[in-house]
């Protein structure tokens, strides 16, 4: 492959994805592809990612990434000018701790929000809206925490990094916008900075038109 593969959809995670891919001026190729959209792009994501997750990354040199985390990571080690990763040791530690955070605690509890079947047998309606119950408040109490610990380092140097990327689509996608913005509206804000940016703007506007 010429250049990288970026295997997403609207409205995913694999926007932030594409926009650190832009940041660091990187071209690639989208393939539109989810594991609920039969067709091509499935299937060629599938020969990559037998999970089917999206996003899927695949680099130039033919190695595949997956898990939006370890992409950000990766793409910000390889490339320390496109300002991804702070280059200061204690900010790039931060932010690398952010980032595992974000996949550990809040992309946890989204899988089990989206498919409560698959984590208790022989459930019913009542266990099912229980369990999404549950982890929707465990999921606001992540991002609570991320806020406190994360929120007074975001756009310290004036643009998006990875770690203001990834908490951004992922707090827009999973819904829990509307808790930040009641319990943490100093945070909330800062998302709203990251989603203006005029470096992806464009980018969240493709995904979440208005």
């Amino acid at each position: 492959m010429s250049t990288l593969t970026l295997f997403g959809t609207q409205g995913s995670g694999s926007a932030a994805i594409e926009a650190a891919l832009t940041l660091a001026g990187l071209p690639f190729e989208q393939v539109e592809a989810s594991s609920w959209q039969p067709g091509p792009g499935l299937e060629a994501l599938s020969r990559v990612n037998p999970l089917q997750q999206i996003p899927t990354l695949v680099l130039d040199d033919g190695t595949v990434l997956t898990e939006s985390a370890a992409m950000l990571i990766e793409l910000g080690l390889r490339h320390p000018g496109s300002g991804l990763l702070p280059s200061e040791p204690a900010a790039r530690a931060r932010a690398i701790r952010g980032l595992v955070f974000v996949a550990a605690n809040c992309y946890a509890a989204i899988s089990i929000i989206d498919y409560p079947g698959r984590w208790c047998q022989n459930a019913d309606e009542d266990d099912i809206t229980r369990i999404r119950a549950g982890s929707r408040d465990r999921l606001h109490r992540h991002w609570s925490l991320f806020a406190e610990q994360f929120g007074s380092n975001f756009m310290a140097g004036g643009r998006p990094g990875a770690l203001e990327l990834l908490a951004t689509v992922v707090s827009k996608w999973s819904g829990s916008r509307p808790h930040l913005q009641q319990a943490r509206p100093e945070f909330h804000a800062l998302l709203l900075t990251v989603e203006q940016h005029p470096a992806v703007a464009g980018i969240f506007a493709r995904h979440w038109p208005a």
